[in-house]
This record gives C-alpha cells, structure tokens and sequence, in this order.
C-alpha cells in the first residue's frame, strides 16, 4: 500500500515540473506545500512570494513568522499542520493570481485534499476563501466554521493584510484561539457518525464547494 508520503511525493513531483499556465515561465522554484501529511489542519494561502519562489517553501517571509505566532499561541507548530497555496508558483510582482492558473492548479490540491483527509481546511485571504465560501466576504465571514459532510472549512483573514493592518490583530488571534474547539468539533461528529470519514465523499460536493470556483494545493517536508 502506497502511503501518505508516497502519494503526496508523486503530486509534488508533477507540480516540480509543471507547466500548465504561464506562472511557470518567472518562477524560480515551484511552492507544493510543506508540513504534515497526517495533519488535522490544512492551511490554505494564496500564493507564493518572493522568499517563498527562492525556498520552494510555502509562508516563510513575514506572513510565515506571524503565522509561527499564531501556531504557537494555540500549542501548534509547522509540524503539525500542512501549509499550501492556492497556486504553486509566484505570480509577476506578487500579483493576485488569476481565475486561469488557480485552475490550473485546481487538480493538484483536490488530490492532496483527499490524500491528507484533514479535520479542518483553514483559509488564509479571499482566494482560498472563495474556493469552499463563493461569493463571500472575507470581513463577514472571518472566524466562523462550516462544517460539511467530512471536515469542517474556516476562513481566516491573510496573515499579510493584518500585518499592513493593526487593527485586524486582535480579530485574527481571537479566530484563531477558537480553531482547536472547530477540530475537536469535527472529531466529536465523525465519532458519532455525524459525518463520513471518506474524504471520497467530498469529492464534487455540491453544497461544499462552488464547481465553478477555482480549487488549489500542495510540498511536505
């Protein structure tokens, strides 16, 4: 049987060498993903940066250390999550990405979804957002869990607009204090048989996740 590692070394090594929109012509290394395979938590960003697109490593700027922060105020480390992006390689100029190569990369994280199965997939910024939360704002949604059939979705502001942003701090680390009570949430359901523990079964859920939205993810240490 082929594990984690293994299945997730076999996504991360299409994403080294692919070239399906045209971000992979700037880049200087591709961003997969990094962390835990068996993690409970999965964040999801945006894109990489400039130190991210040097590293190969998702969240290791500014953004990264605050994201440290936080990990750490609840008991956490890297090593106990996954951190992904919505696209592997870093847009001109730290752009936003564009509807064509979030597409693009929409395969790589739905078969790192169902690999990893986490609890919870975290959002970090409206992009990753609007994969599970279309057509929402981020200011009123922030914070508050979504629980579908086999994991609970939570969407947090981007750890680089509180930082141009003070006066997010305090919201983002209350949002963050509560994420814990969301995973044990999810365990308490699945025990009961509240949810299904395929991840399988979320494979196209409608009610879950827009099919027209675009979907991303993945790398592991």
């Amino acid at each position: 049987m082929v594990t984690k590692v293994g299945q997730l070394s076999a996504v991360h090594t299409e994403i080294y060498t692919c070239t399906l929109c045209g971000l992979h012509s700037g880049r200087t290394r591709t961003v997969p993903g990094a962390g835990n395979p068996n993690a409970e938590i999965l964040f999801i960003g945006e894109a990489p940066g400039y130190y991210e697109d040097q590293q190969g490593l998702p969240f290791v700027g500014k953004s990264g250390q605050y994201l440290d922060e936080l990990l750490k105020q609840i008991g956490l480390a890297r090593d106990d999550v996954f951190i992904a992006n919505v696209v592997k390689c870093r847009p001109p100029d730290n752009r936003d990405p564009l509807a064509d190569e979030m597409a693009a990369c929409n395969p790589y994280i739905r078969r790192q979804i169902d690999i990893i199965d986490p609890l919870v997939i975290a959002t970090l910024g409206r992009y990753s957002m609007g994969m599970f939360f279309p057509n929402a704002r981020i200011s009123t949604i922030h914070g508050q869990a979504k629980y579908g059939t086999v994991r609970a979705y939570y969407p947090f502001f981007h750890p680089a607009a509180v930082l141009r942003d003070s006066n997010l701090r305090p919201v983002m680390e209350s949002d963050f204090a509560r994420l814990l009570t969301v995973v044990e949430e999810v365990k308490r359901r699945r025990a009961n048989d509240e949810m299904s523990a395929t991840a399988s079964d979320d494979a196209n859920p409608p009610t879950e996740i827009d099919p027209e939205s675009p979907k991303q993810m993945g790398l592991f240490d």
